[in-house]
């Protein structure tokens, strides 16, 4: 009998051992890149205009590794299987930066952390409050922008929302679509700076 016991107990041991080590992988994500991003050439020094751009602020929940999805009207979800590859605040600055400056040839596109202007120059912040997928298979990016001068007087501050439909289901057409929806964001911000000169 305590040699059933202990056979049962062994396999209760393994069994338990295979279900812990049977966890599915993660899949790691970055924003597709952006071929229209690459501009032609760089401003430099002689570029009519400098714009520093900060990194842009999360929402709280947005600052976390895994995708977010709205399962329904209230319930946001992390992914725990499915993460951004790198902090998606990264991801979202350097996307904005590339972007801006094939928008803004004529702009010397820097980063603020850096610390790369030596004169007054203006600075575009983002605070991004929605950057998920949405249960009717829609991606949501929003947030709010504003522009400030050399000076720190408030030039333009302006929300945005931008919803985009999945190509298919799954999480690589979110990512996707997010990365469409971000770009959207950046082209209409850098019209309206160009609207501002």
């Amino acid at each position: 009998m305590t040699v059933i016991k202990g056979l049962a107990a062994a396999l209760a041991t393994l069994w338990l051992a295979g279900c812990a080590t049977d966890a599915p992988p993660s899949n790691r994500y970055t924003l597709p890149d952006d071929a229209m991003a690459a501009p032609a050439r760089v401003a430099g020094a002689e570029a009519a205009h400098q714009l520093v751009v900060a990194r842009p602020t999360l929402a709280r929940f947005l600052s976390v590794d895994g995708l977010v999805l709205q399962l329904d009207d209230i319930t946001l979800n992390e992914a725990s299987q499915h993460l951004w590859a790198e902090p998606l605040g990264l991801q979202l600055e350097r996307r904005l930066k590339e972007r801006l400056a094939a928008r803004l040839p004529d702009t010397r596109i820097l980063g603020e952390a850096a610390g790369e202007s030596r004169e007054p120059a203006a600075t575009l912040r983002l605070t991004v409050d929605r950057f998920h997928g949405r249960f009717d298979g829609q991606a949501v990016v929003a947030g709010q922008w504003q522009l400030r001068d050399g000076e720190g007087s408030l030039e333009a501050l302006a929300p945005f929302a931008v919803e985009v439909p999945l190509a298919r289901d799954g999480y690589p057409a979110l990512v996707r679509a997010l990365g469409r929806g971000w770009d959207g964001v950046v082209d209409e911000i850098a019209e309206e700076i160009k609207r501002l000169r």
